[in-house]
């Protein structure tokens, strides 16, 4: 043999190179007693051809002499190198070569040699990829010894090397002779002892088999072997025993676990961007894969508790460190926790719980002390407790840390499995938990965001909103479900002059931080818009054109696609004087209105286009409620859904809303209730309010010529109103009031001499006094000098009244002057 490559097989060694390695058993003579049909297809002789002859038949003198003198060192038991063999036309092969004695039951040695050719070791697929050996088939380190067993054709064990004493725990004088059903018992042992009849009856190998072993006193883990197995033909080709070789693939197998269970964790975990599902997913994942209990508790860092743990206060010397995010057990119903999912959890601060949210390092106890002396007792008598009466024997608390910041504990318990964790457990729990950080990281985060877009969210809308004498309204909004976040909806009940109210309604595009202050902005252009008293249809243009500039505004100068800003809006006023409603809308849904016959309909509105496109103008629809009607205003969310379309949303509406006679309260209540699901996936937001009239007690109103003499007669007759009214203490400041208001109308008119003067007094909540004429030039108030004989008129107004103002009207302008009541004792 060429012994330049010689080298002493040694546990760092590797032993099959390829599954389909040459094997042939030789006496301690060195003659061959046993052949594999691997080896006739690799040196071309046939069983009856070496079987009975000395190996020598294969080797050359120079590699007798070699091997002569490596028998005469002494040479180890085990042995691997590469040589050459001849082949049976004469040409010379080079090999990997693997010798390794056996022992026998009459006390004789044999010898296994496997040989693999080495140029099917050095060649490469047409992928690329190499040609796998034996451990590299088997997915294992090429360093780990291997055990070797000869069976006889009956499967009695008739020789065995040492290495599968060791790997198996299976005594010499226990294994020979015997068959492995005799010698380990199991269905382990059936199963393969069919497949080396297999083999034996078809010649063909097996390879790869993994089944797990009997494990010796020595070994933690059952071991898990992978065996090939080899039919051995005497001189005549007739099958003379089957030869099992076997890896211990212990390492390799549980390594595989582990990444299957890593691979499960990245389609387990983070599904959503809740915390507390989140939590689940780690501990549902660990239980029972890894431990037959585990809980996941984060920190007050992580907002999930309705309640913040560290506002609570100590208990028996505890202190709620922590809230249960996650809790799984082999057991229904979880009996070895203390706290339920969602509760606040109470450690002591001498705990593994505490330390471990402090050091950022894992706390690992393969044996759980629960010994008089620890902290168990001392501290935890209801956690020691619990620990006994379910036999808890191993511990494991990992840190849950992320970006830098620990943001709870998981724990992982041993019951009923009987091993105990060891560090490949604890590398495996810490790759679980590091996995999940990331996602309940990103949670938190997002769970931040929603809190303070919603906190911005319900800041920004109306808190005590009021119709007034209009109406009374009521209200609901509901935020959108934690995946989709926070939306921009708004309402808003605005109070006009003249006893009327404003109802809004609108819907900004997007969700989040950004959503709701773009909506705070628009709502605060609204009621600015509001207080100018537009009509419908200018204030939604007014409106549009804001939404462009912030959007101009908001864009990079650089950027090529400048930014866009998006809103729909509902836009309504009422009056309950004349009962008469003017709404535009701005690509919004159409109110509902609800008559008190229950009748429901959705008047024909123009649709107008979203806010921010500035394409098509916006047009006013004015309509006459019957007293006691119900508008409802109302966002998208509301009406549309993924499994159906907007109009089966809009009758599911009008189903609900067919109970005028409910107070709005609840009838809010039973409109939001027909929603599909108790999470949204976009915003809600709903506005009811019952319309109601003014009386012609509370009316009054006068036309006048645009004549200086009819001044008197406008004081009188307001004189004489609020004497009827029980109003005698509002008579100066009104008449002085009126006096200004007329004066500045007559003064001020067209001049034409066909003017007239309109007077009108509202008794509500207020008292309205209201002045129309038929200029359209906007008085306004000025703060004259000492020395000007005009201007005082509007300054006197402004002093003697809670609030003043004017609007254009079709046919002119209005200005009205608001005062407190103050009955007559």
């Amino acid at each position: 043999m060429d012994s330049s490559t010689q080298t002493a097989i040694t546990p760092d060694q590797t032993a099959f190179q390829t599954a389909g390695a040459a094997i042939a058993l030789l006496d301690a003579k060195g003659t061959v007693v046993g052949w594999t049909q691997a080896a006739q297809r690799l040196v071309g002789y046939s069983a009856a051809e070496v079987v009975g002859r000395s190996a020598a038949l294969l080797t050359t003198a120079e590699d007798r002499a070699k091997a002569a003198a490596l028998a005469a060192s002494r040479a180890p038991s085990r042995w691997s190198g590469f040589t050459t063999v001849r082949h049976r036309d004469g040409h010379r092969i080079n090999v990997r070569l693997w010798v390794q004695t056996l022992s026998g039951q009459d006390g004789r040695a044999r010898w296994i040699v496997s040989a693999t050719d080495k140029a099917t070791l050095d060649s490469r697929p047409a992928d690329g990829s190499p040609v796998q050996s034996l451990p590299t088939a088997l997915h294992i380190p090429s360093n780990l010894p291997v055990g070797v067993v000869i069976r006889d054709t009956q499967l009695r064990c008739t020789w065995v090397n040492d290495t599968q004493g060791v790997q198996d725990g299976i005594p010499l004088e226990q294994r020979l002779g015997r068959r492995l059903t005799e010698a380990a018992p199991g269905t382990e042992a059936e199963t393969l002892e069919a497949l080396m009849r297999q083999v034996l009856q078809s010649g063909v190998p097996v390879i790869n088999v993994e089944f797990r072993a009997f494990a010796p006193p020595h070994v933690r883990h059952e071991p898990t072997f992978s065996a090939s197995f080899f039919r051995l033909d005497d001189a005549q080709g007739r099958a003379l025993g089957v030869c099992v070789v076997s890896v211990d693939v212990t390492d390799s197998r549980r390594a595989r676990e582990h990444l299957a269970i890593l691979g499960e964790a990245s389609k387990r975990i983070g599904t959503t961007l809740d915390v507390m599902r989140t939590g689940q997913e780690l501990a549902d994942l660990a239980v029972p894969l890894l431990a037959d209990f585990a809980t996941v508790d984060l920190t007050e860092s992580v907002p999930l508790c309705e309640e913040a743990p560290a506002r609570l206060s100590p208990q028996d010397g505890r202190v709620p460190a922590f809230c249960r995010a996650g809790l799984a057990s082999i057991h229904p119903g979880a009996p070895e926790s203390l706290f339920a999912r969602g509760e606040p959890v109470f450690v002591p601060p001498a705990s593994p719980f505490a330390s471990v949210l402090q050091s950022g390092e894992s706390h690992f106890e393969p044996l759980l002390d629960t010994s008089p002396g620890t902290w168990l007792n001392h501290h935890d008598a209801a956690r020691a407790k619990k620990i006994r009466d379910h036999m808890m024997h191993s511990l494991m608390v990992v840190p849950i840390r992320a970006r830098g910041a620990v943001l709870g504990v998981a724990m992982f318990v041993r019951t009923q499995d009987r091993l105990s964790f060891d560090e490949d457990d604890l590398l495996l729990a810490e790759e679980l938990v590091s996995w999940a950080a990331l996602s309940l990281d990103n949670a938190r985060q997002y769970a931040r965001e929603r809190s303070t877009a919603l906190a911005l969210q319900r800041h920004l809308l109306p808190h005590h909103a009021t119709g007034g004498s209009a109406a009374d309204v009521a209200w609901r909004y509901l935020p959108a479900d934690s995946h989709h976040g926070v939306g921009g909806d708004w309402f808003d009940v605005i109070p006009l002059s003249g006893a009327r109210v404003a109802l809004v309604v609108g819907d900004v595009v997007g969700h989040g931080i950004t959503a709701a202050a773009t909506m705070g902005r628009l709502r605060t252009a609204v009621r600015t818009l509001a207080d100018m008293d537009m009509p419908p249809d200018e204030l939604l243009t007014h409106l549009d054109e804001l939404v462009i500039r912030l959007a101009e505004a908001d864009s990079d100068p650089g950027d090529p696609a400048p930014a866009t800003m998006a809103a729909t809006c509902l836009y309504a006023v009422y009056d309950p004087v004349t009962r008469q409603c003017t709404m535009a809308r701005a690509g919004h849904p159409p109110p509902a209105i609800i008559d008190p016959h229950r009748g429901v309909t959705f008047p024909d509105l123009p649709t107008g286009a979203p806010l921010g496109v500035g394409l098509v103008p916006f047009e006013s629809v004015t309509l006459e409620l019957p007293e006691e009607s119900v508008l409802a205003l109302y966002t998208d969310g509301l009406i549309e859904a993924r499994d159906h379309d907007i109009g089966t949303g809009m009758d599911r509406l009008a189903t609900a809303l067919t109970r005028p006679d409910l107070p709005l309260e609840d009838l809010c209540s039973s409109a939001v209730d027909t929603l599909p699901t108790n999470a949204p996936h976009d915003d809600v937001t709903l506005l009811l309010a019952r319309t109601h009239a003014l009386g012609p007690n509370q009316v009054a109103s006068w036309e006048f010529p645009a004549e200086p003499s009819v001044v008197s007669s406008a004081r009188s007759l307001t004189t004489t109103q609020l004497a009827l009214w029980g109003l005698d203490e509002q008579a100066d400041s009104t008449e002085l009031i009126i006096s200004e208001l007329v004066t500045n109308a007559i003064r001020h008119g067209n001049g034409n001499g066909n003017g007239w003067i309109r007077l009108r007094l509202i008794r509500h909540q207020t008292l309205t006094c209201e002045v129309h004429d038929t200029s359209n030039t906007t008085p306004r108030r000025r703060h004259p000098h000492t020395a000007d004989e005009n201007g005082r008129g509007l300054l006197l107004v402004d002093r003697l009244s809670r609030k003043w103002g004017t609007r254009n009207t079709p046919d002119g302008k209005l200005i009205w002057a608001e005062q407190q009541l103050t009955p007559s004792p």
